[in-house]
């Protein structure tokens, strides 16, 4: 019996030494991406302007990094804040930890070189070696023409500098270990000529990450098989829930029946002169989608995102898209 107990202390020893291990490699090598790139973004006018049009409408940073209005349907951006970060994704949304979008004005990124930036948004790794948690789709960008990804730094150089100090987000565990394996090297494409419809398409749906709002995850990783079936689920801040809707092109529960031009209109509708933003009270229905920004992508892009999706494997799926707290 002493020799079991004396074996049995020995295993439970080593595999505390095993497990040990595992999780400094992972705190201490983790992410390994590799350095920072030696670049310098040219602030040309063209630069900033594709970037402008990227970050606002297509990419959506300022979505995420701005204050929304969330008592106004579709939580539009609140004029002054383009940048200023500090808004929250927790628990009570379903969030593994605490995450604030940083500030990404010239007063919140200042201690940043431009190589610094391009390896941030296209890894999720900061200027100190730390992983994000990917609220912001950098798996996607990593994918991006680097050409792109510069237009998008020169653009967030350009914006007003607003001060606001940004808390640090905190991960719970086990994500506060999970969050460094996440991470992996950019592998950069070239943007296709958009005369190639469908191949510009796909890149313009990568750009847009339509897939992670629009396909359902399991512990936060999409369910294969089930790209664009919707279904997602989102928690609104009054507990109630919103769940994104099919976009493949099944003809009965996704937008198979749908034409070119209703799939745009559907954008543009926000995109009228007309059109203002209606409050929305607590246990009403929203929708997370930031409807005014995607609004403004043109229209050959849109189109073109409209053939791609179209490609895809129909999924039937019936969503139920809003259930009250």
């Amino acid at each position: 019996m002493k020799k079991f107990f004396k074996i049995f202390g020995y295993t439970l020893l080593v595999l505390i030494l095993l497990i040990s291990g595992v999780l400094i490699y992972v705190k201490v090598a983790l992410p390994n991406v590799g350095p920072a790139i030696d670049i310098t973004v040219e602030r040309t006018p063209e630069r900033v302007e594709r970037g402008r049009y990227l970050a606002n409408s297509v990419t959506v940073c300022i979505d995420c990094h701005s204050t929304r209005d969330w008592d106004k349907f579709a939580g539009p951006v609140i004029e002054g804040t383009f940048g200023k970060g500090g808004e929250r994704f927790d628990q009570t949304i379903g969030f593994p930890g605490v995450y604030y979008s940083r500030n990404i004005t010239p007063a919140g990124i200042t201690r940043y070189t431009d190589g610094e930036l391009f390896r941030l948004i296209t890894t999720g790794v900061t200027k100190e070696g730390r992983a994000m948690f990917p609220v912001m789709p950098y798996q996607h960008y990593g994918q991006m023409d680097p050409e792109d990804i510069k237009s998008i730094i020169a653009y967030i150089r350009s914006l007003a500098p607003i001060q606001n100090e940004v808390q640090e987000s905190v991960s719970d565990f086990p994500m506060n270990f999970i969050i460094n394996t996440i991470p992996v090297k950019a592998n950069p494409q070239t943007m296709p000529a958009k005369s190639d419809t469908l191949a510009y398409g796909k890149y313009m749906v990568n750009a847009s990450a339509c897939i992670e709002c629009h396909t359902k995850v399991n512990k936060g990783k999409i369910i294969d098989g089930l790209e664009f079936g919707g279904g997602r689920e989102f928690m609104l801040r009054d507990g109630s829930i919103v769940r994104s809707a099919n976009i493949t092109p099944d003809s009965e529960t996704g937008i198979g029946s749908w034409s070119k031009e209703i799939f745009v209109n559907r954008f543009k509708m926000y995109a009228d002169s007309s059109y203002k933003p209606q409050a929305v009270a607590a246990g009403q229905f929203n929708s997370i989608m930031p409807w005014l920004m995607y609004s403004k992508m043109n229209m050959e892009d849109l189109e073109a995102i409209y053939t791609y999706i179209k490609s895809v494997k129909p999924i039937k799926s019936s969503v139920v898209k809003f259930t009250a707290h």
